[in-house]
């Protein structure tokens, strides 16, 4: 390996995963040195990625051989209970970690106790444990907070994401609750079992980028976007067609922050900010940014820079805002 390069491990090998294996093996910072994934155990990484790797073989578990200073490339779930275990375990062994857990992007929200658990095991450790995507991680949180620096003070942030489920992967239309019937659909948002991780979190962020003060993070609002006509491969007419998420920041009763996220078949895909400050700002980007992609680029870039993080438990907000 050469002198500077990062050695990483590519934990979780889904759709995301193997994206963020294949930017981590064009990158020429990163040394991918082994994966990791149960379900894969005994495969090539290269049969799965389809790029050049023949010498790595998947694991199972994290190998104890990875050298100190190496960064485990995190994917293999959304809720910080669910990867909590997987991530100490990193950084028990004196690994960093950047993860696309989307609760990781600010995990004191929803866990405060075992975020500074975490927080305080990554400095003993000197290593960093950062959770980052396009979505928490930069669309709706650090590019709002990046827009700001070119306003005064911000007196309320609103920023929208549309998502055409029918140009991404699978895993999202189920996500969403495509194809189910209205009822359906209400019933495992109640459970939790259906919407998009990380809507409050990047709120908060948001909201800390900008400066802003808040004493309330609202419920998330959900609803279904219900189809209108037949759409080819897709929902019929009257079942669901994916979903709108509204999550919410409030100031003495004034709302400070307001998050929307459209995720349905047949949307019109965009990114917009809009800033209430002076001067007030706009921004918008047709067409979106493009979620699975931009998510393997962020982890590969930030698992460059952690670097110049100070050890603990970071937040995008703590990148350096160049590449």
């Amino acid at each position: 390996m050469q002198e500077g390069v990062i050695p990483v491990v590519v934990m979780g090998l889904g759709e995301i995963g193997r994206a963020i294996a294949r930017a981590a093996l064009a990158s020429p910072d990163l040394d991918v040195v082994a994966a990791v994934d149960p379900a894969h155990a005994g495969r090539s990484l290269e049969e799965l990625v389809g790029l050049p790797c023949s010498e790595i073989e998947v694991a199972a578990e994290l190998p104890r051989s990875v050298a100190r200073g190496g960064v485990v490339l995190h994917a293999t779930g959304s809720r910080f209970d669910d990867v909590g275990t997987e991530v100490e375990g990193a950084v028990r062994d004196g690994l960093s970690v950047v993860s696309t857990c989307e609760e990781l992007a600010y995990p004191w929200l929803a866990n405060e106790e075992r975020a500074d658990a975490l927080d305080r095991l990554a400095s003993a450790r000197g290593v960093v444990v950062l959770g980052t995507g396009v979505n928490p991680g930069f669309v709706l949180d650090r590019l709002p907070a990046f827009l700001s620096q070119v306003t005064g003070p911000v007196r309320h942030v609103r920023a929208s994401r549309v998502v055409d489920v029918a140009q991404r992967r699978p895993a999202l239309a189920r996500k969403v609750g495509v194809g189910l019937t209205e009822e359906a659909f209400a019933e495992q948002a109640e459970r939790g079992e259906i919407g998009h991780v990380g809507l409050s979190e990047s709120a908060v962020l948001v909201a800390r980028g900008c400066r802003l003060e808040f004493d309330e993070v609202a419920d998330e609002e959900i609803e279904a976007v219900i189809a209108e006509e037949d759409a080819e491969g897709g929902p019929r007419r009257g079942e669901v067609a994916g979903l709108r998420q509204v999550a919410r920041l409030f100031s003495e009763g004034r709302e400070v922050v307001l998050l929307e996220l459209d995720i349905h078949v047949g949307a019109d895909p965009r990114d917009e900010v809009e800033l209430d400050a002076d001067p007030p700002l706009r921004a918008v980007v047709p067409g979106g940014i493009p979620g699975d992609l931009a998510t393997a680029n962020a982890v590969v870039h930030a698992a460059r820079v952690l670097g110049a993080l100070a050890p603990g438990l970071a937040t995008v907000l703590d990148l350096p805002s160049g590449r």
